[in-house]
């Protein structure tokens, strides 16, 4: 991460998954990465954006450890006990759609909350969290797997909003949502992740080559991994 100060420090919020280990690894690579910090459920303290009390008390446990100049939320929900993507209308549950927005749009909306404002000011700071191209409306052709994709759509919803006010006490900070494109993980095993899925080193390599050229102008975005801008 070129464009961050020297001796920058990061925070990785869900670094027990796939992309968010990859990630955790590749700054810690870095020799201009000061620090690397990681939360997840098994981390302490803990973080669980199916608990929302444990942000705020994550982020108060960790607020002597910053300031923190790349905050990276690696968090997403596919399926789980609650049910699977829905491949029609007649498909979806209440309890199913619930724990999506639970945990790609609620979780991440107070993680921005309570770790922005541990943001270095005065200097560029970057807060990007994991979204998917399947949340665009705009690019939606195919239909289905409606909790997945409106939960992703409103965490897009937050970040633009989000940006608005963190131009105004960090104006140096970029807010990108993030699509890492199909990696092999535990999320997408079982939808052919692994045969038509990339390593998650390279996704992370690449997500943080895209945050690398982002500026200020650009914060609140949407974008793909091989840097495209994508559609709301």
């Amino acid at each position: 991460m070129q464009s961050l100060p020297d001796g920058y420090r990061a925070l990785v919020l869900g670094a027990t998954g796939a992309i968010g280990g990859a990630l955790a690894a590749q700054l810690r690579a870095d020799p201009r990465c000061a620090a690397v910090r990681t939360l997840a459920r098994s981390s302490t303290p803990a973080l669980d954006f199916g608990a929302p009390d444990s942000i705020a008390a994550a982020a108060q446990a960790l607020q002597t450890q910053g300031p923190w100049h790349l905050v990276l939320v690696a968090t997403g929900m596919l399926q789980g006990a609650t049910g699977h993507p829905e491949k029609r209308l007649a498909d979806q549950n209440a309890a199913h759609m619930a724990a999506s927005f639970s945990i790609n749009t609620i979780g991440p909306a107070l993680a921005l909350a309570h770790f922005a404002p541990q943001l270095a000011r005065g200097e560029r700071s970057v807060f990007a969290v994991l979204s998917a191209k399947v949340g665009s409306i705009g690019d939606n052709r195919l239909g289905g797997w409606v909790s997945y994709r409106a939960s992703k759509a409103a965490l897009n919803m937050v970040v633009k909003t989000a940006a608005i006010e963190l131009a105004r006490t960090h104006p140096q900070c970029v807010l990108a949502a993030l699509h890492p494109g199909t990696v092999d993980s535990a999320l997408s095993a079982p939808f052919r992740g692994a045969q038509i899925g990339r390593p998650a080193q390279d996704a992370a390599r690449d997500l943080l080559a895209v945050l690398d050229h982002l500026r200020p102008e650009d914060s609140g975005g949407f974008w793909a991994y091989d840097g495209q801008r994508l559609p709301w």
